[in-house]
């Protein structure tokens, strides 16, 4: 599988490298498996078999994050994208646009705020 094969010359690599090889292809393959296992649970008409294929995807995503977790501690640049967009409310799209348009200070690193303002609607605010 071309996946699981390096593109370049090992010994140019280094073991940093080699190692997030590794974890992303392990990453790779979890979240390959969680699909497969979706889409048999989704196909079979057997409830007890839906049941033991649901369990299994659903141990392929702990393990998928157990190595995003390692990419994230051992990538600054990962740990910098992921602390930016995971688990922040509003439209995704709106968090790259915020980033762009005000540098560093609108990941949210300092005050846990994107530097957007409110995403609600202006209806909404008059309420409050």
């Amino acid at each position: 599988m071309a996946s699981d094969m390096l593109h370049e010359d090992p010994a140019k690599l280094g073991p940093e490298v080699i190692d997030r090889h590794r974890a992303i292809v392990s990453l790779m393959e979890e979240l390959e498996a969680v699909d497969w296992y979706d889409q048999r649970a989704k196909a079979t008409d057997n409830p007890e078999l839906r049941a033991i294929l649901e369990h299994n995807r659903d141990e392929e995503k702990e393990h998928a994050a157990m190595a995003l977790e390692w990419l994230r501690r051992n990538d600054p640049k990962l740990d910098e994208h992921l602390k930016a967009f995971l688990f922040k409310e509003g439209p995704i799209t709106q968090i790259e646009k915020a980033m762009t348009a005000g540098g560093e200070k609108a990941t949210g690193a300092d005050h846990g705020s994107l530097g957007i303002g409110s995403l609600r609607p202006a209806s909404e605010k008059a309420k409050k």
